[in-house]
C-alpha cells in the first residue's frame, strides 16, 4: 500500500470483544500491529466483558495499543456494542480477541467494501503441531469456521471476521444478547438489503479446540441455549428433538467430507477426525435426551 493512497483510505475501528484470555489477547494485538494497512488509519477498541482478572491486568497486556471499554453486561454481543459505541471509524472491522489476523486482513477487508456492503473473510483453523493433531483438532480443521459455506450457501457471516461501514451498522442496530447474536445480526443486515460477500484474502486464524472436554463443552452450551430458546414455542421443541435424533445419521453423511478434506494430510488424521465426528454426534444426541429428561423431571 503506497503512502500516496493512504490519506484517501477510510479510518477503521477494529472491534474486539474480550473475556479473561490475556494470552490470546496479546497474540491478537501483535497480529494487528503487523497489518499492512497504515497504522494512522485504524484504531483498536476492546470491549472487555468485566474480566475477573481486572481492568489493570487487561491494560497491562494492551500497553496502549488499544482503547479498553469495560462492559458489565455479559456476552460477546454487548461487548461488541459497547466497543462500537466508543469507536470513531467510518469502517467497522470485527475480530475476536483470540484470533490472529493475517498481515493483509484489514487492507483486503476494506478493499472489498467497494464491492459488498457486508464482508466475511476466511478463518483458518490453527493447530499447535500440524503433524501431531489431536482428534479434536483434526475434527475442527474440517468442520469449524466454514465462512465460505456460511456466506455463499446459508446467507450469513460471523462477527469473528466481519467488515461493514458504520451507516450499515447504525441502520441494522445493535447485536442481540444470547445464542448466535452475530448470525442474527448479519441476517438482519442481509434482510435490510445489504450485499454480503466472501473475501478469502481477508483471512484470520482461530485456534482449534484441542481436547474432548473443550469440544463437548462448546456443544453442551449450544445445546442448552438452543433448548432454552425453544421453550414455550409451539412445535419448536419437537423439531429440535427430531434434528438431534438424526445426529448419528449426519455423521455418516459427513464422513466423505473428512475423507476428501484438504485440511488433513494423513490417513491417521482422517481416521482420528472420523472417530471424533461419530463420538460427538452420538454425544449430542445423548445430551439432548438428557436435557429433555431433566426438564420433565423438574
Amino acid at each position: 500500500m503506497t503512502s500516496e493512497s493512504a490519506g484517501d483510505l477510510p479510518f477503521v475501528s477494529v472491534i474486539m470483544p474480550h473475556y479473561q484470555d490475556l494470552g490470546g489477547l496479546e497474540i491478537g494485538l501483535a497480529a494487528l500491529e503487523a497489518q499492512t494497512y497504515p497504522k494512522d488509519r485504524f484504531e483498536i477498541v476492546i470491549g472487555d466483558n468485566n474480566s475477573p482478572v481486572g481492568l489493570a491486568a487487561v491494560e497491562a497486556v494492551v500497553r496502549g495499543r488499544a482503547q479498553v471499554v469495560v462492559i458489565t453486561q455479559k456476552g460477546a454481543g454487548p461487548a461488541r456494542n459497547g466497543a462500537v459505541a466508543a469507536s470513531r471509524g467510518d469502517v467497522l472491522a470485527f475480530i475476536d480477541s483470540d484470533c490472529v489476523a493475517e498481515p493483509q486482513w484489514l487492507e483486503e477487508g476494506v478493499k472489498a467494501l467497494s464491492r459488498f456492503d457486508l464482508v466475511g473473510g476466511r478463518v483458518r483453523v490453527l493447530v499447535s503441531d500440524p503433524a501431531r493433531m489431536t482428534p479434536a483438532e483434526a475434527f475442527e480443521r474440517v468442520f469449524a469456521f466454514d465462512f465460505k459455506t456460511y456466506i455463499e450457501k446459508k446467507g450469513f457471516t460471523g462477527a469473528g471476521n466481519m467488515f461493514c461501514r458504520r451507516p450499515l451498522f447504525d441502520r441494522v442496530g445493535a447485536f442481540g444478547v444470547g445464542l448466535s447474536e452475530d448470525v442474527d445480526w448479519s441476517r438482519r443486515a442481509v434482510a435490510s438489503g445489504a450485499r454480503l460477500g466472501y473475501v478469502p484474502a481477508a483471512a484470520i486464524g482461530h485456534p482449534a479446540r484441542v481436547t474432548w472436554e473443550q469440544l463437548s463443552g462448546k456443544w453442551r452450551r449450544i445445546n442448552a441455549e438452543t433448548f432454552g430458546l425453544m421453550t414455550g414455542q409451539r412445535g419448536q421443541r419437537s423439531r429440535w428433538l427430531a434434528r438431534n435424533l438424526l445426529m448419528p445419521l449426519s455423521a455418516v453423511a459427513h464422513t466423505p467430507k473428512v475423507l476428501t478434506s484438504p485440511e488433513l494430510n494423513t490417513l491417521g488424521q482422517r481416521l482420528s477426525a472420523i472417530g471424533m465426528l461419530y463420538r460427538l454426534r452420538f454425544w449430542r444426541l445423548w445430551d439432548a435426551l438428557t436435557l429433555l429428561r431433566t426438564t420433565r423431571a423438574g
